[in-house]
């Protein structure tokens, strides 16, 4: 591969790795501000959207995920839980998305994942997503992104991805620059993969930030030591100096 498209692979490569932590810094920081459901609103919910159906159980649940807890004003921070029986025939999901798309529920759409394929619609701040299986149902009630948070999420994203095609860019032009970039991919990748999995799954519905919090222990020190060695390949080798020749007598 010629030096040239080395360079534009490289570019390329850091501008979707770093896109992608810019990506959920961005939901992060716009998606502060949120307000979980309380369980009686979440519970009117569930009998307009699922009438005549009576839930087994219910629960509140935290916001936990990759073993990060969120903050009580987090996007996705919390949510309540209402708990269904078995219904092999994916008979709630028909009946969610119909008696919603009736009552002015909007963004309905698809959620992979399951024989059935959940449903998810939103309204008035809220989010409903159903997710039924063979062996039980489980409607979810979640608060909406806070406004901003797309704006939040894309000026992450474009932030992230150049500065990721200049970090990659300074590494294409030290002479030795495979190492160091390979270090610096191997360190974000799996940041990277688990929120690229995250938004296949859920798109923007759940927080991809804690992943990379998550991973920030062995991130940072891994980074760093990357970046102490792009700055080491990047010094020109310093050689001897040759003795001039003596001048003949």
């Amino acid at each position: 591969m010629g030096g040239r498209a080395l360079r534009v692979v490289m570019v390329l490569l850091g501008a979707v790795l770093l896109g992608t932590a810019g990506l959920s810094a961005g939901a992060w920081y716009g998606g502060r501000g949120s307000t979980p459901p309380n369980p009686e609103r979440a519970t009117s919910l569930a009998e307009e959207l699922l009438p005549g159906s009576l839930p087994s159980g219910s629960m509140v649940v935290r916001g936990w995920r990759y073993g990060v807890g969120l903050a009580d004003d987090d996007y996705g921070s919390g949510r309540t839980e209402l708990h269904y029986g078995e219904s092999p025939d994916c008979a709630l999901t028909g009946l969610l998305r119909r008696t919603a798309e009736s009552r002015g529920w909007r963004d309905g759409r698809a959620v992979p994942g399951s024989p059935c394929d959940g449903w998810r619609v939103e309204r008035d701040g809220l989010l409903v997503t159903l997710v039924q299986h063979p062996t039980g149902t489980r409607l979810a009630v979640t608060a909406a992104p806070p406004a901003g948070f797309e704006v939040a999420v894309v000026g992450g994203t474009v932030l992230g991805a150049l500065a990721g095609a200049g970090l990659f860019l300074l590494l294409a032009r030290t002479r030795r620059q495979p190492l160091a970039a390979a270090l610096v991919t191997v360190g974000l990748l799996p940041g990277a993969q688990s929120t690229w999995s995250d938004l296949l799954t859920d798109g923007l519905a759940a927080p991809t930030w804690p992943a990379w919090r998550a991973l920030a222990p062995v991130l940072v020190p891994w980074l760093v030591i990357a970046l102490v060695t792009a700055a080491v390949l990047a010094r020109p080798a310093t050689r001897p100096a040759t003795p001039a020749p003596a001048e003949a007598t």
